[in-house]
């Protein structure tokens, strides 16, 4: 189900909080379009967080460090990472409207960056919005191999350290499938959703400017 506001209409970062509360988020249709349609799917994606899988050639990888991983250092360089066409994708959703709000976000802690770098290059990461024990995933890019990925796992590690219960892919896409993501109703989602909302996470429950090793980063993502 979609619904579109007009590119006159103010949305605020309370409104737009108050729109993921509600179980629905906006997207656009072209980077050059300023209208947005506000999104609520039938079936929902999501990664249930006891049970998050990382494939074993993957693991090996953040084993290795091969990547560093940050967390909010460049926010906007990952949503124009984010922005950028890629193979599997040749337009984006993200238009200057969707930049201006979530950089509002941002700034008032209710939307995070996890970066990837190749020594100084960022070649990979992801952003989100969190709200009480939610992690809403938006979007993720790479130009690396396996960089998104690794910055997903250490994202699970720092969301299972801080209490979160609820980590929203949106939508279910092949590779997110390989990290044990579902499709779930409607109604189970509001219902997860409720739940999360009723508590309180810490994104920061391990210090965002410490970055975790590979290994820290596989056991607080996958520990049973």
């Amino acid at each position: 189900m979609a619904s579109r506001d007009g590119a006159h209409v103010e949305i605020t970062p309370e409104v737009l909080l108050k729109a993921y509360a509600c179980g629905i988020f906006p997207m656009a249709e072209t980077a050059e379009d300023l209208s947005l349609y506000w999104i609520e799917p039938e079936h929902r994606g999501i990664i249930p967080l006891d049970r998050f899988h990382v494939p074993a050639r993957l693991s090996r990888t953040v084993r290795s460090d091969r990547y560093l991983i940050t967390v909010n250092r460049d926010f906007d360089a990952v949503m124009e990472g984010c922005a950028a066409p890629q193979a599997e994708r040749a337009k984006t959703w993200i238009n200057a409207r969707i930049r201006a709000l979530y950089r509002k976000l941002h700034e008032r802690g209710h939307c995070h960056s996890v970066e990837a770098y190749d020594g100084d290059e960022l070649v990979g990461g992801l952003y989100g919005v969190t709200l009480g024990r939610a992690y809403f995933g938006e979007s993720m890019f790479h130009r690396a191999r396996d960089a998104s990925k690794v910055a997903l796992v250490h994202l699970v590690a720092r969301l299972r350290a801080g209490g979160f219960t609820l980590l929203d892919t949106q939508f279910v896409t092949d590779h997110l499938t390989t990290f044990g993501a579902v499709e779930i109703s409607r109604r189970q989602y509001h219902r997860l959703l409720e739940e999360a909302l009723r508590g309180d996470a810490r994104f920061a429950a391990r210090p965002l400017d410490r970055p975790l090793s590979g290994a820290e980063a596989l056991r607080l993502a996958t520990s049973r």
